[in-house]
């Protein structure tokens, strides 16, 4: 079987994609200068949070996702980034192909969460390799990729923020579920408020001005879409468990 070598030497945004998208440089290397006529191939990409240092700013950041400092040791554990594949064309010996990697900006993604949290620095990747070579001079073979090719990557944080700043700039994205969005375009229908932004500070405005703070445990039980259209806020508290924004 053909041994196959893989390494990362860069990472950029994709200047030109329709969403937030990175693209790996990966170089790939056949021993003894063997022919390769394509690669079908495969990689997970894992980030590995206990391969770098944190902040207290960054550690605050990430206690929804590894909860507090002092149980790090056990909840530091890898996050999948991506799951990708690409065919890589006809090379001999050794060539050099672009991973092209689609980034959420879905902060309910934990992978999202964890790379918002960080101040800078770099991001230790693992990226795992899979797949099939078609190879040989005379004719061709097809033989499997190990599944022990790996290598690691540590990719600047800078990187990651520039891709969502190519198309969310200065913004963050949150997903609602349908009702409480139905409740906040009503809300911004019937004041005539300019844009999302303007009916949140609105809401923020009104909870933390109106309303006493409340003592008695939230409901349990779901708010009917009257009650919904009525306080925005409602939807939002039940899903939470908080009593006030």
């Amino acid at each position: 079987m053909t041994e196959f070598a893989f390494a990362c030497t860069g990472v950029r945004a994709d200047r030109y994609a329709a969403g937030p998208t990175l693209v790996f440089r990966l170089r790939v290397t056949a021993a003894g200068n063997a022919r390769v006529h394509a690669l079908a191939l495969r990689c997970q990409i894992r980030i590995e949070p206990a391969r770098r240092g944190y902040a207290p700013a960054e550690a605050d950041g990430l206690k929804d996702l590894f909860g507090e400092r002092s149980r790090w040791g056990s909840t530091l554990q890898p996050v999948q980034l991506a799951q990708v594949s690409v065919m890589v064309p006809s090379f001999t010996g050794e060539t050099e192909t672009d991973l092209v990697v689609p980034c959420t900006y879905d902060m309910d993604v934990a992978a999202t969460r964890y790379l918002d949290a960080l101040d800078g620095g770099e991001v230790p990747l693992l990226m795992l390799f899979s797949g099939t070579a078609f190879t040989g001079t005379g004719g061709f073979r097809v033989e499997p990729i190990p599944w022990d090719r790996e290598t690691s990557f540590r990719m600047p944080v800078t990187a990651w923020r520039e891709t969502l700043e190519q198309h969310f700039p200065g913004c963050g994205w949150i997903r609602l579920p349908r009702d409480t969005m139905d409740a906040l375009l009503a809300y911004r229908s019937r004041r005539a408020l300019p844009s999302w932004e303007a009916t949140l500070r609105a809401l923020l405005d009104e909870r933390g001005t109106t309303d006493p703070p409340r003592t008695d445990p939230p409901s349990t039980d779901p708010p009917s879409r009257d009650a919904l259209r009525t306080d925005p806020f409602a939807a939002l508290t039940r899903s939470t468990g908080r009593t006030a924004p």
